[in-house]
């Protein structure tokens, strides 16, 4: 019988002990830390997750900022907002949601954040520290992640890790991070030129699946007892809910689930954990301030 990875009440634990912290800088007379999101456009996903981040602030005790940007916006209207942000010493942190319209340059974007308040944890100076150990804030979801591993006392330690996916979003730095001293896992990358993938990850003991595919890891690509970390969040047609739509997974679940000895549900899983380690990386740069 598998066991459900249930990243909402981790993150929940977690949000509880963020929220203890937050008292703490208060009754130290520190302000509260300040979380500012920029929305470019009306993508349900990203207008989904960042509603949830507003709330997320909230229940923890932080303040937070929503920048809202028509599709059409020019990108340096954009680099000018995220400049401003840089520079305003009553945020800590802030994120520029993604996917931005094809006429603006993400990595320009990434890049214009100031590194101390890079709490999505993208640019190449915190990418660069995490990848030689360094302090840094570490990518939002990675970071999540690891974070799910730990707290369910998950065995990583010379372990074959098969991460799905090589964005550098997920799947490089999960890697990176799966790999280092301390988790000690050892990780193999797979991706669309990948000759065999069904091979390989049928030997994994854990399975990082981030590749935006709807069920793509199937029954026959998991061994028995395997530990299955489903980072998909594909929006797919649902005749089932209300808003005709639900989120697809990259695991197919229902025949996956028997053969794991762990497994996280789509939605409920990583998702929670993401958005949570957004509030971390802000609270350090806030304690840093």
């Amino acid at each position: 019988m598998y066991s459900i990875i249930d990243g909402k009440k981790v993150a929940s634990e977690i949000k509880l002990e963020i929220a203890k912290e937050v008292a703490g800088l208060r009754a130290a007379g520190k302000k509260a830390p300040h979380l500012a999101a920029i929305l470019v456009g009306n993508n349900g996903s990203s207008e989904t997750y960042v509603a949830s981040k507003v709330k997320d602030c909230e229940e923890v005790g932080f303040k937070s900022t929503l920048v809202r940007f028509t599709n059409d916006i020019t990108e340096e209207i954009l680099l000018n907002k995220i400049a401003e942000l840089n520079n305003d010493p009553d945020v800590d942190g802030f994120i520029v949601q993604l996917p931005l319209p094809s006429h603006i340059s993400e990595n320009k974007v990434i890049e214009a954040i100031d590194p101390m308040k890079d709490s999505d944890g993208f640019h190449p100076v915190n990418l660069g520290k995490m990848m030689i150990g360094l302090p840094c804030f570490l990518p939002a979801t990675p970071f999540g992640i690891v974070e799910l591993l730990k707290r369910y006392k998950i065995e990583t330690s010379g372990k074959n890790c098969v991460v799905i996916g090589r964005s550098n979003i997920v799947g490089r730095p999960v890697s990176i991070l799966l790999s280092q001293k301390g988790m000690d896992a050892t990780v193999t990358v797979v991706h669309s030129r990948t000759k065999n993938i069904k091979d390989i990850v049928a030997n994994a003991d854990i399975i990082i699946a981030a590749i935006g595919s709807p069920s793509f890891v199937t029954a026959d690509m998991v061994k028995a007892g395997a530990v299955v970390i489903d980072v998909g969040t594909t929006r797919v047609l649902s005749s089932e809910t209300k808003s005709g739509f639900k989120l697809a997974g990259d695991v197919d679940f229902v025949n996956v689930a028997p053969k794991c000895s762990y497994i996280t549900p789509v939605p409920g899983g990583v998702g929670p954990m993401t958005r949570v380690s957004l509030l971390r990386n802000t609270l350090i740069a806030a304690a840093r301030g």
